[in-house]
């Protein structure tokens, strides 16, 4: 198992094929494993680095508060270690604030950006102007049902708060079911990262003045099953970014590389094309 020991840590990775470098950032709750329905095709034309997040399935969970902003550096410190740097950086839900992050403080590291709903709240619920994420009733449903799933696994309740979260608000009812065993043991395992995540206070917020200054491609994207305030958000970090581009990705939800693993492939690989 291929690990590198960067910014205090060790981390699993993988990689695979050949080409431009492009870097893939997983989400809350999962690992590198989330990407395998898309990883063959995008070896075909990239050296692809998965990896896990610290917290996460085979890499190290340090003791203590984690921060977005230690998985923004170990990110920068892997990408250093293995020799991509610059290269493509594509994140999906958590590990989209992750990249966003990083852009904004060390943007010599990307040669493109592209981010699918990054889960930032914090930089919308106080914008006047669209009228606040956080009083639109069904943003406060979704915030209730997200309580629920931290006070389970707050109480021990770890089956409970997984559960949940994939019946009632990642992906919808019986998709636990529909789960492999392995799927359903990586978001057991992965549990404590995930309220870890959530209890970090600058989890959902960005510097945008810092993220202004990122001058590189980006593509930011959101599914048109996905929840509402995905395209408010996606909204927000479009007028930040001086180059960026906004898609729809019809069909598909919160993780495009599951559901819809060859239009992710296109999308992907053709804004890349566009921008090489």
């Amino acid at each position: 198992m291929p690990r590198a020991r960067v910014n205090g840590v060790d981390l699993y990775y993988e990689l695979a094929g050949d080409g431009d470098p492009l870097v893939l950032v997983h989400g809350s709750w999962g690992d590198h494993f989330n990407w395998v329905p898309v990883l063959p095709a995008l070896a075909e034309r990239h050296r692809v680095l998965v990896y896990d997040r610290r917290g996460h399935s085979g890499s190290e969970r340090p003791p203590g508060q984690g921060s977005r902003t230690e998985d923004e550096d170990d990110l920068a410190a892997l990408v250093e270690e293995l020799g991509l740097a610059p290269a493509h950086v594509a994140g999906n839900s958590f590990g989209a604030p992750t990249a966003l992050g990083l852009a904004a403080r060390r943007p010599g590291l990307f040669r493109s950006l592209v981010a699918h709903e990054p889960p930032l709240m914090g930089i919308v619920t106080a914008d006047a102007g669209r009228g606040p994420v956080s009083q639109d009733s069904r943003m406060q449903d979704m915030q209730a049902k997200v309580d629920s799933v931290l006070a389970h696994l707050r109480a021990g309740e770890t089956f409970e708060g997984a559960h949940q979260f994939v019946e009632e608000v990642a992906i919808g009812p019986g998709a636990w079911d529909g789960f492999p065993e392995v799927v359903r043991e990586t978001f057991l395992t992965n549990a404590p990262t995930f309220l870890d995540e959530q209890d970090d206070p600058g989890w959902s917020s960005l510097d945008l003045d810092g993220l202004s200054g990122y001058r590189g491609p980006a593509l930011l994207t959101t599914g048109t099953v996905s929840p509402p305030w995905f395209p408010v958000i996606i909204a927000r970090l479009a007028e930040t970014l001086p180059q960026a581009q906004v898609r729809q990705l019809v069909g598909a939800g919160h993780i495009p590389h599951v559901t819809h693993p060859a239009e992710y492939v296109q999308n992907l690989t053709g804004f890349i094309e566009a921008h090489t």
